[in-house]
């Protein structure tokens, strides 16, 4: 089974749509949605359009999260004085231009998706979460204490855990209690990268009837990047009332 997980749009319609013209190429068994559909660009509105129209089962990320409540409030954990005053521009800029039934819908949205897999005599749970099972903006790095992950995702059942919101792709394989590997995987954002690639990025996951915790190789994640028209967006931040910053990120992939 072929499953592409994507995240972090932050409301670049442009990389969305390049997205789904790669995903479609692809052809995969099945598709969701890791959350934060909107802030940091023009198109929140679009953005959802696009996915609600598709269908494709959406979790709510700390982004969408405060929108949804049309609250100043984002989540996000800002550094430095320039980025929270920066930040501030675009969930106020952001909460202006959202419509009413495109905040309603983001009211909607999950916390968590789990899936089960019961492909041969072990059990596979999948666990679908934006920041991590705890709490919707926390922030699974990759240099994260082996331990912890792994207690996070006991305490979680999950034997493949996928999230988003650092926007820096990475597959961890973790060996627990009696050779139970878990594997925890960071989508990457398609619309808004921080690895240093300004091309927007997603996962398939390859999940089969061979695929067992007890074989850390049977579970596989591709990682994809696509290019899109990253200038076009970069311009449309540039045109609105979004702080330039954005646009500068947008073109080094930071």
């Amino acid at each position: 089974m072929k499953i592409a997980l994507f995240s972090d749009i932050h409301a670049n319609l442009p990389a969305l749509e390049a997205f789904f013209k790669d995903v479609e190429i692809r052809k995969p068994d099945a598709i969701y949605c890791l959350g934060d559909l909107v802030g940091y660009n023009i198109w929140p509105n679009e953005v959802i359009q696009e996915i609600r129209k598709r269908g494709i089962p959406t979790i709510a990320g700390n982004y969408d999260f405060g929108i949804g409540r049309s609250s100043n409030d984002c989540g996000c954990a800002y550094k430095t004085d320039d980025e929270k005053a920066n930040g501030a521009i675009s969930i106020s800029f952001t909460n202006e231009i959202v419509k009413q039934e495109e905040r309603q819908y983001l009211r909607t949205l999950p916390a968590h998706i789990k899936v089960e897999f019961q492909l041969n005599s072990d059990k596979l749970n999948l666990l679908l979460v934006h920041g991590s099972p705890r709490k919707i903006n926390e922030y699974l790095f990759e240099d994260r204490d082996e331990k912890s992950l792994l207690r996070i995702m006991q305490d979680a059942d999950a034997d493949v855990m996928c999230f988003g919101h650092t926007h820096k792709p990475y597959h961890r394989i973790i060996a627990g209690e009696e050779n139970h590997f878990r594997h925890a995987i960071n989508i990457g954002s398609v619309g808004k990268p921080k690895d240093g690639d300004p091309r927007g990025g997603y996962v398939l996951l390859h999940i089969n009837e061979h695929s067992s915790i007890l074989d850390k190789a049977t579970v596989q994640a591709d990682f994809i990047r696509f290019s899109y028209d990253v200038e076009k967006a970069a311009k449309a931040v540039e045109a609105s009332p979004l702080p330039n910053a954005y646009a500068e990120s947008l073109r080094k992939g930071v």
